[in-house]
């Protein structure tokens, strides 16, 4: 198994914690050399809060963690194609490169709908690798989905 494969791994099985409280089951990781310095799964339903997306967490445990803002050296692993909010994070902590599994046609910030990991303006670019474990990542979504509307929810 390669690397990407193995942290993708590991953050689905972040993105799998999010189900407890009702939350997107997202996921993500924050890795520097070889070793998780920052976690996060979704948590804006658990603490009320919009910026509280998985890759938010990661980026912010692995910013501790370093001790500084600029996440140089660190490749962060998601489940889901980033929002323009989590992708303008990316880009504002320099961000060196970021894996993730599932595009997301409808809020996709890293390609998909817009591509501000990569837009030619900014000062900062993001190295992108889409597509690991995809299928996988995009049916734990679906299921959560399905599993909402049979409940009756939106």
């Amino acid at each position: 198994m390669d690397v990407d494969t193995h942290f993708m791994r590991l953050a689905l099985e972040e993105a799998r914690l999010a189900l407890a409280h009702g939350d997107v089951p997202i996921g993500a990781l924050a890795v520097y050399d070889g070793q998780i310095i920052g976690r996060g799964y979704n948590r804006r339903e658990a603490d009320n809060d919009p910026t509280a997306h998985a890759e938010m967490l990661a980026m912010r445990e692995a910013a501790r963690h370093v001790g500084f803002w600029r996440l140089e050296g660190v490749t962060l692993y998601c489940t889901l194609e980033p929002c323009c909010m989590c992708a303008g994070a990316m880009v504002l902590a320099r961000l060196p490169r970021l894996v993730y599994a599932a595009s997301d046609p409808k809020a996709g910030a890293g390609g998909s709908v817009l591509d501000i990991l990569r837009h030619d303006r900014l000062n900062h670019r993001v190295e992108v690798t889409a597509g690991v474990l995809a299928d996988e990542a995009a049916e734990l979504i679906r299921a959560f989905f399905r599993q909402l509307r049979a409940e009756g929810q939106k």
